[in-house]
């Protein structure tokens, strides 16, 4: 692959400041070590360094040596780690039990740095990049926390661009489309109210386990009967809680899941629906419901013009065979969309190789690959020397 000769140069620092990362893992801003590791590297190479977003998030910045006027871009990477146990074995293994780099967040990271070296040693562009090193992306929004911080007003950007490995997709090879990549999270609680009862006797009570398991079922016919076929819907339960005993019909019944959507239209309509569905079921038996809806990750949603400069970069660096232009979108969820949601850009996703032996996201055997540092860090460095060209 035509990566980067400077950069392939240090891979092998890249792969030890990786492997340090992915051993001292820690979780949504809690990232000190991890921090000061960032800015230490980022001072070395004598670019500014801003610290403090979010309490832990890291902005490095560099000017290119080129004429300019205040052209800048932005970069991300995450910081944090999860709370998985890790069954790897290898010499870079977590040394905090229950702690893990299990989402490739350490790799992000390192090939962020790698480019920054590199742009840092030859300054070959036009403009502004700003390196933004995020906390807690694992599902408590550092990405948005960054940008109530003051993130896009203390460091503007016109453009902002995001990369996630990928298990399963092959080592090195680029999906991205100009619209949804990623699923919106929202999450909700609904209890259903009843009356308690023996066991024995469920006519004298009103069951709300009955209820909570037609709601379950229920609830399904909404992404069948109530959403465009054509518009990706998920809603999963995930959690079930009634009961203490054998012979008592409880008083209640609390259900607990996840509802994934992949345009703002369709998200904006899934509480209702919910609503009035588990209403509808719980009056039919005379219980009653209690709905809490939580709205978490927007949609992460990529502009055409960004998605298809990204794209673009990617097939100089890994050959345009090596791009899937229409890369259909993962029910997944990720916290970069708040940053889409402020400024134009592109999220892609790069190929961390087969995912064998259980090397997928989330997953206690995961571990990022290491042959992946310089395609990332050559896509980043030509991303800003492209973009900022003149």
């Amino acid at each position: 692959m035509p990566i980067i000769e400077r950069i392939a140069e240090f891979q092998d620092d890249l792969i030890e400041c990786r492997r340090d990362i992915h051993a001292h893992p820690e979780t949504a801003f809690e990232e000190h070590r991890t921090a000061e590791i960032v800015s230490r590297t980022l001072t070395a190479m004598e670019i500014e360094v801003h610290r403090g977003l979010a309490g832990t998030g890291v902005v490095g910045t560099l000017h290119g040596n080129k004429p300019h006027q205040g052209r800048a871009i932005g970069l991300r990477a995450d910081l944090d780690a999860l709370n998985i146990f890790e069954k790897n074995t290898f010499d870079h293994h977590s040394v905090h039990p229950g702690k893990m780099h299990a989402c490739g967040h350490d790799g992000h990271t390192a090939m962020l740095l790698g480019a920054a070296r590199y742009l840092a040693e030859t300054r070959d562009f036009a403009g502004i990049v700003h390196f933004i090193f995020q906390p807690a992306e694992e599902g408590q929004a550092g990405g948005r926390a960054m940008i109530e911080d003051g993130l896009f007003e203390k460091f503007p950007v016109e453009t902002v661009f995001g990369m996630h490995n990928l298990p399963g997709l092959p080592l090195g090879v680029f999906g991205i489309n100009s619209g949804a990549m990623l699923a919106a999270m929202d999450n909700f609680e609904l209890v259903v109210r009843g009356r308690g009862a023996h066991a024995g006797m469920p006519h004298l009570g009103i069951d709300p386990v009955v209820v909570a398991g037609q709601i379950i079922v229920g609830l399904q016919t909404i992404t069948t009967r109530m959403i465009d076929p054509l518009q990706p819907a998920v809603i999963s339960v995930t959690w079930v809680e009634a009961g203490a005993a054998y012979n008592v019909i409880p008083d209640e019944a609390i259900l607990r899941g996840t509802v994934r959507t992949l345009s703002h239209a369709v998200r904006g309509t899934m509480e209702g629906h919910i609503r009035t569905l588990a209403d509808g079921i719980a009056s039919a038996a005379g219980a009653t419901i209690e709905l809490s809806y939580e709205a978490g990750y927007p949609p992460t949603i990529n502009t055409p013009a960004e998605a298809g400069i990204a794209a673009e970069i990617a097939a100089k660096v890994v050959g345009e065979t090596n791009v899937q232009h229409d890369f259909e979108p993962l029910m997944g969820s990720e916290d970069f969309a708040f940053m889409l949601q402020e400024k134009p850009g592109a999220y892609v996703f790069i190929g961390n190789g087969p995912g064998e032996g259980g090397c997928e996201l989330h997953n206690p055997h995961y571990d990022f690959n290491d042959q992946l540092l310089p395609i990332g860090g050559s896509y980043w460095a030509t991303l800003v020397e492209t973009i900022l060209e003149s």
